[in-house]
């Protein structure tokens, strides 16, 4: 069970034409600053990703994800630190190495790696599903008027039941929603303004609109989070719940486990959007369900390893019934898996297999990567 190699591959995996927005449109969706790069200029598909193929003596393979722009100091300093120990011997809960963004992917590889040594799922693993089928929604960026019926309804005849859109104060989202309700009559909508709706004044404006629509199934971080007191007044203001992201990768903008709990002592949000990796997914979902609230799991317009750690997470929560943010096949050029997650919209299938159950392509990788490394 000792770990014998780590190699690391560094891919950038673009997204399909037209995929993340309008013909036209250039709005950027990276929250976080990269280099000397403000945050909101550089589109996620341009950011790289690193694919960890972890073996151990006995030749088990475990792989992993890291979320995109991957700190290679970081990497390097975990993987140096990861050769030769006993995964055995780890705390799959907390992980030989401090808390950071690259934590994830390296849990990710570990959980994997471990599971099939003992026989079991990832799932297995967190106290086994409650569901075989998480449920899942459609997704967009930033959309002209003129675009977004079209988009909901061509999702709508594949059979999502919702459809997520990010925005901004520029954006009618009012006008998205009717043209989304004409056409996809039962279509819900999620809308994510990623905070920068600024004010309550501008969402209370956006809000009257929304809620005479009627298929609004909640409006997510409409402003900085830490205006939890507007969160709340803006909870009783109208018919549309409100949602806090909590996202433990997002760690530079001071994201932590302990905000979910600030929020319901506020009684500030009707649900959650959670990402992080699998015990602090865990670690949420069991406080949004002892609170009686839903969550979704949370992502990065992520590839094939990491999306199918999500719904291991997701089918073992019982909180987690909204839509999930399980969607990068369909908005990514490629997934890096030999065989996708089966996704029969609204709903994406538990993989059955050992560990994570899917089987990277690495012919793909190999055709997507730009760097590796290799520890040994």
């Amino acid at each position: 069970m000792k770990i014998l190699t780590i190699t690391a591959h560094e891919v950038i995996v673009p997204a399909h034409p037209g995929a993340i927005e309008s013909k036209g449109m250039n709005k950027p969706l990276h929250k976080l600053a990269v280099g000397t790069k403000d945050a909101w200029t550089i589109q996620f598909d341009e950011l790289s990703k690193i694919i960890l193929k972890m073996e151990l003596e006995d030749g088990i393979i475990g792989w992993g994800e890291l979320y995109r722009d991957a700190n290679w100091n970081t990497v390097d300093s975990i993987a140096e630190s990861m050769i030769g120990q006993d995964i055995n011997s780890f705390t799959l809960q907390s992980l030989p190495f401090h808390s950071c963004r690259e934590y994830d992917g390296f849990e990710c590889a570990i959980w994997d790696a471990y599971a099939k040594a003992h026989g079991l799922r990832v799932v297995d693993l967190l106290g086994g599903p409650v569901r075989e089928q998480v449920k899942v929604g459609a997704w967009s960026g930033h959309r002209r008027l003129d675009d977004v019926g079209g988009l909901a309804a061509k999702y709508f005849e594949q059979g999502f039941d919702c459809l997520k859109l990010k925005c901004d104060l520029e954006d009618d989202v009012v006008g998205w929603c009717r043209e989304i309700k004409l056409a996809a009559p039962s279509m819900s909508v999620i809308l994510d303004p990623n905070e920068r709706w600024k004010t309550a004044g501008e969402a209370r404006k956006r809000i009257y609109g929304l809620q005479e629509i009627g298929n609004m199934l909640c409006l997510e971080d409409p402003i900085p989070r830490w205006k939890l007191n507007e969160f709340s007044q803006l909870r009783r203001f109208g018919a549309v719940p409100i949602v806090l992201h909590v996202s433990l990768s997002n760690m530079a903008h001071g994201q932590r486990i302990d905000n979910a709990i600030d929020a319901l002592q506020a009684e500030a949000v009707d649900g959650f959007n959670f990402n992080c990796g699998l015990a602090d997914f865990q670690r949420l979902d069991h406080l949004a369900a002892a609170a009686g609230l839903p969550c979704w799991h949370g992502s990065e317009m992520d590839l094939g390893i990491l999306e199918a750690m999500y719904v291991h997470s997701a089918a073992a929560a019982k909180s987690c019934i909204w839509p999930s943010d399980i969607f990068g096949r369909l908005i990514r050029s490629h997934d890096l898996l030999k065989v996708p997650l089966k996704i029969t919209p609204p709903f994406v299938e538990l993989p059955t297999g050992l560990g994570l159950g899917i089987e990277p392509d690495e012919d793909a990788i190999n055709q997507f990567q730009v760097n590796q490394k290799s520890y040994r």
